[in-house]
């Protein structure tokens, strides 16, 4: 079994992407970025989310280091970025402005991808995670079966837990909502925040 699957690399695997992404902590940021939307879109919204986030996530996984490496950028740098877009997100949703935004009638405007599928979903703590594991696999079938099925297994976490986000939104009513959403923003800024200080004290030591 151990040559088609490694199950502890897996497990490794699925524990810290789940720990990073949050599949329960990923609610109240949906409700709040998609508020406005009806129950339809919502679902929608979900499925496009975690697309993106996998597709970026196995992107990653696949070329990352190739990437940064050829634009000179380095995983601190992209994890500061990565602060700074969520930390403006946060803004909007603690000023009521993500839901002013989401009643303009332009469909190309799609939260689903940016913030929520990338960089929320798939931020820079969940892309460098996953460089990481596949930078100390040995390259063999089995540990990439395992990172595969690991990714793929907490993508359907955050699936499931978006999909289902309906229910709730359907217990809170729209007020509840919107205290959820400004709960979310502070929760997200604070998130924001911390990936910042992370790529500082990484700029620090590498300096």
């Amino acid at each position: 079994m151990s040559e088609i699957l490694d199950a502890r690399l897996l497990a490794s695997v699925f524990i810290t992407l789940f720990v990073i992404m949050d599949p329960p902590g990923t609610v109240p940021i949906f409700l709040g970025l998609t508020g406005s939307m009806t129950r339809k879109q919502r679902n929608k919204a979900a499925w496009q989310a975690v697309a993106v986030a996998l597709g970026v996530i196995v992107s990653f996984a696949l070329f990352g280091q190739s990437i940064l490496s050829y634009m000179h950028i380095s995983l601190a740098a992209l994890q500061a970025s990565g602060g700074l877009l969520l930390l403006l997100v946060a803004m909007e949703l603690l000023t009521g402005k993500m839901e002013e935004a989401q009643a303009s009638a332009n469909d190309k405007v799609n939260v689903a991808l940016v913030p929520l599928g990338t960089p929320l979903l798939a931020g820079p703590g969940a892309i460098v995670a996953t460089m990481v594991f596949v930078k100390q696999s040995d390259g063999s079938a089995a540990d990439w079966v395992a990172i595969a099925l690991a990714v793929v297994a907490v993508h359907v976490c955050l699936w499931l837990a978006m999909r289902f986000a309906n229910v709730i939104h359907r217990v809170l009513k729209d007020s509840g909502v919107i205290l959820v959403t400004r709960i979310a923003g502070l929760l997200l800024a604070a998130i924001a925040v911390q990936l910042i200080a992370d790529a500082v004290t990484a700029f620090v030591h590498a300096a």
